[in-house]
């Protein structure tokens, strides 16, 4: 709990009922959750939250607690579309990147540190374990930049001509992934020397949202036209599976222009969490298996078009800011505002803190967490 920010009413509270009496006692020493939500976060519409960082708490009903500024606004002044979110508790720092713009924020103190516009633009970016790198894709571009992630600077561009877009870097910091829009491949980078390994594919089309599992074997992927997924074996770079959901049609989307536009792994890697815009729906898939076994359907309030998880895989997050309970699969709380607008987002990952230090940092994909 961050003392620094508990109203006083609520600290003296805390006091006498022994919560904080003891500094090492099992409620002080456990971390408090965190949601962070970038917005705008679905295209530049501001009506699903406005502008900022929002931050809810996991622990108490995701309840709104804060908003923070962070820029990103274009010459008129008005906020440009969010395109990625990503963080790094060893280093303290949270990035935010729009259409043009990279922000750096301080997670102790939620100052903006500096903000850096991108020839090229900016998307859906991802962090280095250790906090050093950043890889930026352009927007929708020929290249990834590969960004320092203290000051800002580019330090080489890695270039696959793939419309870049989607970036993960892997639990143990050894490869970047790379999806272009518009390639039917993945790209595998070898963060030691940035240097292009391998692709896997192709994919029957251009690769959208995708996801890997922890052991950096698997990767899970969606493809324009698709209500479902295909599978990919990042050691051998084949394609080797192909799901389909069975009993929903697809049809007309309000975005993205593919039926399936977000896909994730709970944390254990039991299940897999698809969306599927047109029926208003993520489907779940049990992942145990080969071919995935298609298990359950949850409607929600809206067409969704990303998913992630918390980090102990309780909660599911999609974009549509439904919070579903992955073990009893029903809703059980829907973001909203400090004006009580319904919140949603497609940039959004969970950071733990223990007091105001950053201790624990998720990812805005859904990625597998297994790692034996």
């Amino acid at each position: 709990m961050n003392l620094r920010r508990t109203p006083g009413p609520i600290l003296l509270v805390l006091l006498g009922l022994g919560v904080l009496s003891h500094p090492h006692s099992a409620r002080a020493a456990a971390a408090h959750r965190l949601l962070y939500v970038a917005e705008p976060g679905i295209r530049d519409y501001l009506e699903y939250g406005g502008h900022g960082v929002l931050v809810f708490d996991i622990d108490n009903g995701h309840r709104f607690l804060r908003r923070i500024p962070f820029g990103g606004l274009d010459e008129h002044g008005r906020p440009l579309n969010v395109k990625g979110i990503c963080a790094n508790g060893k280093t303290k720092r949270l990035y935010v990147s729009t259409t043009r713009t990279l922000s750096a924020l301080d997670l102790e103190t939620d100052q903006v540190l500096w903000e850096r516009p991108y020839p090229g633009g900016c998307d859906r970016m991802s962090i280095s374990p250790v906090g050093r790198m950043l890889y930026l894709p352009s927007l929708e571009g020929a290249y990834w930049r590969v960004v320092d992630a203290a000051s800002g600077d580019t330090r080489q561009k890695i270039v696959p001509n793939s419309g870049a877009h989607n970036t993960i870097v892997s639990l143990d910091g050894r490869h970047a992934y790379l999806a272009g829009l518009r390639s039917p491949v993945l790209t595998v980078l070898d963060t030691r020397h940035n240097a292009v390994t391998k692709t896997v594919g192709p994919f029957s089309s251009f690769i959208r949202p995708f996801t890997v599992n922890g052991r950096g074997t698997r990767c899970f992927v969606n493809v324009n036209d698709l209500l479902g997924f295909e599978i990919g074996d990042l050691t051998t770079g084949k394609m080797i599976g192909r799901v389909e959901v069975q009993g929903f049609a697809k049809g007309p989307t309000k975005r993205h222009g593919c039926p399936s536009h977000g896909i994730g792994l709970t944390p254990n890697e039991k299940e897999l969490w698809l969306t599927d815009a047109r029926n208003r729906r993520v489907h779940l898939f049990d992942v145990t298996v080969m071919p995935p076994r298609q298990i359950a359907s949850i409607e929600l309030r809206d067409e969704p078009g990303w998913i992630t998880f918390s980090l102990d895989g309780r909660y599911a997050y999609p974009s549509t800011g439904d919070v579903v309970d992955t073990r009893t699969r029903r809703i059980v709380a829907e973001l909203t505002d400090e004006e009580g607008r319904a919140v949603q987002s497609e940039k959004l990952e969970e950071i733990d803190f223990r007091g105001n230090q950053p201790v624990r940092v998720a990812d805005q994909f859904g990625i597998g967490r297994v790692r034996r």
